[in-house]
């Protein structure tokens, strides 16, 4: 009845983590660009959540509390678009469980 059982489960088990661990690569090379005010402002941030470029357009300088909201939307965004893409591959390799990784 059991037959393999155990065995079969600690291959999958071990599988599982090896993809699990290649996902979290993927995940930390990835780059996403957040952006505000119809493109005015623009995020890049990598798969660790760190932001690595911006871009701001000129006509933004005038109002520096439009300004910080405007950053802080695209942080935001950028931050949205990474985390949804993390759990969409991270489904995809647990099979729907909710694991934290």
């Amino acid at each position: 009845m059991f037959k393999g059982g155990m065995a079969g489960m600690m291959q999958k088990a071990k599988q599982m983590q090896e993809d699990m661990e290649t996902v979290q690569k993927e995940i930390k090379s990835l780059s996403c660009e957040g952006i505000a005010a119809s493109g005015a402002l623009k995020v890049e941030m990598n798969g660790d959540f760190q932001v690595t470029d911006i871009a701001i357009d000129e006509s933004l300088f005038s109002d520096k509390e439009m300004l910080e909201d405007l950053l802080i939307m695209a942080i935001n965004d950028a931050s949205s678009k990474i985390n949804k893409i993390s759990k969409d591959k991270m489904k995809n390799v647990t099979g729907g469980l909710n694991l934290p990784f």
